[in-house]
């Protein structure tokens, strides 16, 4: 009867091991597919980016350059999309509106300074200076989210950074020239990345903690608001002395346009990824940008862009090699430990009862 039972307790506890094995092997799979998720998600909503910047500029080309009020239009939808979806949940709101209205000042700062930037410096050094989201939102998330990175994540940002610059800083001998204060334009970039890399944060803890269609809605309120008093203080006088036509009209709804969705898709990369992943997959817009031009303009590619785009998403791979595998270890080995205990337990067990 002892030999009996050791028996199948050697049996339940086979089963269980096996059994937690096949959890283990399919919680990896799970996890590969959502880093090929978020990685492709990443690069759609830095395409919208690129798209973005493509109608900003062409508006601008046009004699006219009014961030504020492109920025207005683009939460008017937000609001009136996932305000209304909102209403119909007759629900209350789950986080304070007094740190919606801090996430909404600084999306809104944060965009203005960086498109302000480009009358002063050069884009060159614009687009290069944005690189500083990725430390800024490295710094963030460890202080308030308590995220912690791996040698090989550091590895994988730097080597993302390194093939952007090695674009711009080939380009920047070609003309990319110095802008007319290119101090002020630096000092404007680094302080939009500041308040650019503060609202992706304070994002990525409201979806991962509360709902999505809530906290995208109300960015959108209360960007509406402070872009509105805003646009009376700085861009009343623009929008008055604007001759309006056709092309500034699609343009500006090309941008309003590209930027309702990217702010939709984000919330999902940041439930996935988080900020930093964010910023990273950014860094291909400004490539996706040259693609655009080349499509619209026929201009020609230097090889240069090829080899910054396959580095970049070599970076982005070795990056998301390590997101989430903190959990995943402890749950490993949470179960292992489990298993082998109750191993050694049942083992043990069985020899009193053969010894006795």
């Amino acid at each position: 009867m002892y030999a009996i039972n050791c028996w199948w307790r050697g049996n339940e506890v086979l089963l269980r091991w096996k059994s937690n094995e096949f959890v283990l092997r399919w919680i990896r799979n799970e996890r590969l597919l959502r880093n090929a998720y978020a990685l492709f998600l990443g690069q759609v909503v830095s395409f919208l980016v690129a798209f973005s910047s493509f109608f900003t500029s062409s508006v601008i080309d046009l004699g006219v350059n009014v961030p504020l009020t492109q920025s207005f239009f683009a939460y008017l939808c937000l609001v009136l999309v996932f305000g209304t979806i909102r209403l119909g949940r007759r629900q209350n709101i789950r986080v304070s509106w007094i740190w919606y209205l801090f996430l909404g000042f600084v999306d809104v700062q944060g965009n203005y300074l960086v498109k302000k930037a480009y009358q002063y410096s050069s884009a060159t050094s614009v687009t290069l200076l944005d690189c500083w989201t990725i430390p800024w939102a490295m710094i963030f998330t460890w202080i308030v989210l308590g995220t912690r990175y791996s040698i090989r994540q550091f590895f994988g940002a730097a080597l993302c950074v390194a093939g952007l610059a090695s674009v711009f800083l080939s380009d920047a001998g070609a003309g990319g020239g110095g802008g007319s204060k290119p101090i002020l334009g630096d000092t404007l970039v680094v302080a939009g990345t500041l308040f650019l890399a503060m609202s992706n944060v304070g994002e990525e803890f409201c979806v991962k903690k509360k709902d999505s269609v809530e906290v995208v809605a109300m960015i959108g309120a209360f960007g509406l608001l402070v872009s509105a008093c805003e646009i009376y203080i700085m861009e009343f006088e623009t929008l008055k002395s604007i001759k309006w036509s056709p092309d500034i009209i699609l343009g500006l709804a090309g941008h309003v346009l590209s930027t309702f969705l990217f702010y939709t898709l984000v919330p999902f990369l940041l439930k996935l990824s988080g900020a930093t992943m964010l910023s990273l997959s950014l860094l291909t817009s400004d490539l996706w940008a040259v693609v655009i031009r080349v499509y619209f303009y026929h201009q020609k590619v230097d090889w240069l862009y090829y080899l910054s785009f396959a580095t970049i998403t070599i970076g982005l791979i070795i990056y998301s090699k390590d997101e989430g595998s903190s959990n995943i270890s402890v749950f490993e080995d949470q179960n292992l430990n489990a298993q082998y205990q109750e191993l050694n337990e049942g083992s043990a067990g069985c020899k009193n009862e053969t010894s006795s």
